[in-house]
C-alpha cells in the first residue's frame, strides 16, 4: 500500500507536539527524573507502528512516547502518566520509562534491549492465539551489544517468529560514540542469524514505510523475522539537559562550569601520568566538538523532510497544523486544570 503522506506528517506532527509540551512541563518542574524523547525517531515510529493492525504488539524501550501516542493510546492518560498521577495510564508509576497498554499491546522498559524478548514473547503468543499477528521491537543501536537482545534474534530465527526487529541508530550511546565501543557492522551482525536485515534513512517517513511495509508481511505470511537498522538523530541529546549538548549550544556559559575541575584534574598531583590525563582532556574536548558538528549543525529533521513534500498544498497543511495543535493544547489543558490534579 502506497504511503499517504498527509496521513503520516500528521501523526508526526501530533507526537513533536504532544512532546514539545512534555519538556515545557519538565522545565517547568511538573515531571520529576530524566526524561528520554522520541523527538528525531518520528519518520521510523510513523513509517512502522502505523501499518499495525489490531492484535499487533510493540515492544518499546525507554523511547516510547511517539509509538504509544500514534498507536492511539490515550494522550490525557499518557501525560498524566509523565506527570505522576494515579489516574495516569499506569498509575503514575510507570513515568514516561515503564509504560503499558494491555488494549493496544504495547509495553516499553527502561532496561537496554530488554524489548527484544519482549517482542518474540508477544509474537509466540501471536502464533498460538494470533494467527498472522506481528510484533514490533524497538531500540538503540547500543542494545546490539547486549546479549538477551541477540538470543531473543536467535530465538526468533529457529521459531520463525513474527517480529520486526528495528534498531534506531543515533550513533550516540549516550555519551559515547558508538563506533568507539561497537565493532562490525550491524546488518552483518543481523545477516548471521539468518535473517532478512535491511538498512534505510529513519529520516524518511516513505523509506521507512516501503522497507517496514515488506517486513511486516514477510511476518505476517509466516516467514520470519526481519531487522531493519535506521539511522536517526536527537536533537535534545540521550535525554533533556544532556551535559555535552548543553555545551555545545552554550558553550561560553556552560564551559565555565566545568573548565576548572578539568583543569584541576590535569594538574592534581596524585593520580595518573601528565599524559594519561591530558589525553583524557582530548578527548573530552573532542566528544564537545563532535556533539556540536553532529547533533547541532548536522540534524536532519524529519518532519522538515515530509513537510517539504507537502507544501504545494499550504492552505491543507495550516489547517492540519492547527488542528493538531488545538488538540493537543485540549490534551494538556484538560490534565493541568483538572480538580483531581492535585489528589
Amino acid at each position: 500500500m502506497k504511503a499517504d503522506m498527509w496521513f503520516l506528517y500528521e501523526n508526526m506532527f501530533r507526537s513533536r507536539l504532544f512532546e514539545a509540551k512534555v519538556i515545557e512541563a519538565w522545565k517547568e518542574g511538573k515531571i520529576s527524573g530524566e526524561m528520554h524523547l522520541s523527538k528525531g525517531e518520528e519518520a521510523i515510529v510513523a513509517g512502522t507502528v502505523l501499518q499495525l493492525q489490531d492484535g499487533d504488539a510493540m515492544a518499546l524501550d525507554h523511547r516510547g512516547t511517539a509509538p504509544m501516542v500514534m498507536r492511539g493510546v490515550d494522550l490525557v492518560l499518557l501525560f498524566r502518566e509523565f506527570l505522576g498521577h494515579p489516574n495516569g495510564l499506569c498509575a503514575g508509576k510507570g513515568g514516561h520509562m515503564h509504560l503499558f497498554s494491555k488494549e493496544h499491546l504495547a509495553a516499553s522498559s527502561g532496561i537496554v534491549g530488554a524489548s527484544g524478548p519482549a517482542a518474540v514473547g508477544f509474537a509466540l503468543a501471536a502464533q498460538y492465539v494470533r494467527p498472522g499477528k506481528v510484533a514490533l521491537a524497538f531500540f538503540g543501536e547500543g542494545a546490539m551489544n547486549q546479549g538477551m537482545l541477540l538470543e531473543a534474534m536467535n530465538l526468533a530465527m529457529v521459531w520463525k517468529l513474527p517480529v520486526v526487529f528495528i534498531c534506531k541508530d543515533s550513533k550516540w550511546a549516550i555519551t559515547t560514540l558508538s563506533a568507539s565501543v561497537t565493532s562490525g557492522s550491524l546488518v552483518e551482525r543481523a545477516l548471521s542469524f539468518g535473517m532478512a536485515s535491511m538498512k534505510v534513512d529513519g529520516n524518511d517517513v516513505e523509506a521507512v514505510w516501503n522497507t517496514a511495509e515488506e517486513a511486516i508481511k514477510r511476518a505476517r505470511a509466516k516467514q520470519g523475522p526481519t531487522f531493519l537498522h535506521a539511522t536517526c538523530s536527537h536533537p535534545e541529546g540521550h535525554f533533556l539537559g544532556d551535559p555535552l549538548l548543553r555545551i555545545a549550544r552554550h558553550p561560553v556559559k556552560e564551559m565555565k562550569k566545568v573548565a576548572g575541575p578539568l583543569l584541576k584534574s590535569v594538574t592534581k598531583v596524585k593520580g595518573g601520568s601528565v599524559i594519561k590525563r591530558t589525553g583524557g582532556l582530548g578527548t573530552v574536548t573532542s566528544l564537545i566538538g563532535k556533539t556540536t558538528k553532529e547533533q547541532v549543525f548536522d540534524q536532519k529533521d524529519p518532519l522538515k523532510v515530509v513537510r517539504s513534500k507537502l507544501e504545494t498544498d499550504k492552505d491543507r497543511l495550516k489547517k492540519l497544523e492547527e488542528s493538531v495543535n488545538e488538540e493537543i493544547q485540549n490534551v494538556v489543558n484538560n490534565v493541568l486544570t483538572s480538580s483531581d490534579l492535585k489528589k
